[in-house]
């Protein structure tokens, strides 16, 4: 399960009440939301980071296929070998 910090927990059980109260028109206590906030992140926290992992890899890709023009684009033009 996702680590969070404690401001961090702090901000998203703070953003979980604002959102009920103004969406939903809904009071959610602290205990309630912190174990909301468990909820999603244990059940919607892997689809997220697995996600971010993707994205960084893609990311990775793109950039280490320009590093490998860049580094095409440096060689020297050299005789044929026999």
């Amino acid at each position: 399960m996702v680590e969070l910090s404690k401001a961090d927990r702090a901000h998203l059980v703070r953003c979980l009440q604002e959102y009920m109260a103004s969406e939903l028109d809904q009071e959610l206590e602290q205990f309630a939301a912190e174990f909301l906030l468990d909820y999603l992140t244990r059940e919607l926290g892997p689809y997220y980071y697995n996600q971010g992992l993707l994205d960084a890899q893609a990311l990775l890709e793109k950039r280490l296929e320009s590093i490998t023009e860049a580094i095409g684009e440096l060689e020297q033009v050299t005789a044929a070998r026999p």
